[in-house]
């Protein structure tokens, strides 16, 4: 048999000179760590490099994609525990992606389990965890840890909470809830929820905007996960009548990912909701929001004057805080104050100013503002404005030279002008610092592996009243799932806006007391394009579903 060197020479990867005797001393696993870090070769040639010398096929799993029933033969704990992925199955032959094809006892337990003849072939270690986050899911382990630690909790004669002490990895709870967070930021989820129920623990995750469970446990098990997760978050495990909030950090694939915790008292115990916060907004531009050439331009408009006040309005989790990012990157520069008031604060982003409301010592919104008006703003960004105060201190500071972006919730864009007043702000101050509104909501976004076009697009956009080329009609497409979108047919989001400027005409609208129905029909006039309609442009650009978009907007 070739020695590695010798094979790493024979695919190119290495030439003869190049290669040294004393690397034929070191293990496979030491040689391939030095000689990446060399950048003398790259994953795929070492990959290929064992292949050849062991006689075995290399495998590409970016373009063979592993089939459902060759995947669906061994169980994923079994996959992960050996780090192997199946591939192809042909009859009673088993086509298996390994990292190390010399691993004799993977190879006997996937043959005893799935009952095939195994053939090994290489892959590389990188590939391999893409393609196990792709297609083989935790929950199967997941099932079997909650019923490990039933049983454990049944015959244990310590309390859930004296059995948690122990960080230890292995531990059956520790790994349940390890095993949670793994698979929810696999699923790229927003939100897991951990609710307990009258005879079972319910886990939910949110993915692209929808709620899907994703496990039933026994509730024996409910007290030691529920005082795990707040041992994680830093959280009072003694206080159970009292909503408490936390955070904690984990490690996922060699990122960091934090998550916001919250607990919330019910008949049945402690529900724990757990924010994955996706460090991606804070290096979001204005590009990724995606507006469209008339909203972007809208929004540019007013970004670049240096006051006013720029409200982005929508229900809670549709994306205004990304929005915000975002356009503070585009203002954002050395020569600008750029300070931040936030509940909490999401995102550290270096080179801003940000601020952690804290209730408990007196600091409010509405204080924080005060605080920030004596240090020489340029930029302030409101978190919420929840309150009269905080309205009248962010409207202050709009009308006395600052830029000040907020967020509101309301239905759409026009409703913010008659919320502010609701809130008890004059009408002529909210006409004078308010220069423009967006509202937005999220929408899933079509996979583009397995969309389909529908064959009746043009009689489906005439019923919805929607404009288009009748010489040229637009391609509409249909949500169908593939193993890349978990067969939902959908993967990620896209945000429907519509941007309303504060014209005159709507500022003296608002002094007559007029209602945001009429506000609105005023703006559409002026050139908003309300939120339907730039969903249904996004539509016939292939972004998204016409159920999509009626499910998320009703204007």
């Amino acid at each position: 048999m070739r020695s590695m060197t010798q094979a790493l020479v024979a695919v190119g990867a290495l030439d003869a000179e190049t290669a040294r005797p004393e690397y034929d001393l070191l293990p496979d696993d030491e040689l391939r760590m030095l000689l990446l870090a060399q950048r003398l070769i790259t994953d795929v040639e070492f990959a290929q490099a064992i292949a050849m010398r062991h006689g075995l096929p290399f495998i590409d799993l970016g373009t063979q994609v592993p089939s459902r029933e060759a995947v669906a033969a061994v169980p994923g704990v079994l996959c992960r525990r050996h780090q192997l992925i199946p591939v192809q199955l042909n009859g009673t032959r088993l086509l298996v992606g390994m990292i190390d094809p010399t691993d004799l006892t993977a190879m006997d337990d996937v043959a005893s389990f799935a009952g095939l003849i195994v053939e090994p072939a290489v892959v590389t270690p990188s590939a391999l965890q893409l393609a196990l986050a792709q297609h083989v899911r935790a929950d199967e382990e997941i099932s079997e840890l909650s019923s490990s630690i039933g049983r454990s909790s049944a015959s244990a004669s310590t309390t859930p909470d004296e059995s948690l002490g122990d960080d230890d990895a292995s531990a059956p709870v520790v790994r349940f809830v390890n095993l949670l967070i793994s698979q929810a930021i696999t699923d790229r989820a927003s939100d897991i929820h951990v609710e307990p129920g009258e005879r079972e623990l319910t886990v939910r995750f949110r993915i692209d905007g929808v709620l899907h469970v994703v496990q039933h446990t026994d509730r024996s098990i409910q007290d030691g996960v529920i005082s795990r997760l707040k041992i994680m978050s830093a959280i009072d495990i003694a206080e159970r009548r009292r909503p408490q909030d936390g955070r904690l950090t984990v490690q996922h694939d060699g990122h960091q990912v934090d998550l916001r915790v919250a607990t919330l008292p019910t008949v049945w115990g402690e529900k724990i909701t757990m924010r994955i916060l996706d460090t991606s907004a804070q290096r979001m531009q204005i590009d990724d929001l995606d507006l469209g050439s008339e909203n972007r331009q809208r929004l540019e408009t007013v970004l670049s004057r240096p006051h006013g006040m720029i409200l982005v309005t929508g229900p809670t989790g549709s994306g205004k805080s990304t929005s915000l990012y975002a356009s503070l990157a585009r203002i954002s520069d050395p020569a600008v104050n750029v300070v931040t008031v936030e509940d909490p604060v999401e995102y550290r982003i270096p080179g801003i100013n940000q601020v952690q409301v804290n209730p408990k010592a007196g600091l409010t919104f509405a204080s924080a503002l005060r605080a920030i008006l004596r240090i020489d703003p340029d930029v302030i960004l409101v978190g919420e404005i929840r309150d009269h105060e905080t309205a009248s201190t962010s409207i202050d500071a709009a009308l006395t030279g600052h830029l000040v972006l907020s967020t509101l919730h309301t239905n759409d864009a026009p409703s913010a002008l008659t919320r502010l007043v609701e809130l008890g702000t004059e009408p002529y101050l909210v006409g004078s610092a308010l220069t423009a509104v967006m509202g937005q909501r999220l929408t899933r976004r079509l996979c583009l592996r397995c969309r389909q076009p529908v064959d009746d697009a043009a009689d489906r956009l005439r019923s919805l009243g929607v404009d288009f080329d009748e010489q040229h009609p637009p391609t509409l497409y249909r949500a169908v799932g593939c193993a890349a979108c978990a067969d939902t047919g959908y993967r990620g989001r896209i945000a429907l806006h519509e941007v309303m400027l504060v014209s005159e005409r709507i500022e003296h609208e608002l002094l007559r007391d007029t209602s945001s129905s009429r506000l609105r029909e005023i703006a559409v006039a002026e050139g908003m394009i309300p939120l339907r309609d730039d969903g249904w442009r996004k539509v016939m650009r292939g972004l998204t579903t016409v159920e999509e978009v009626l499910r998320v907007s009703t204007v």
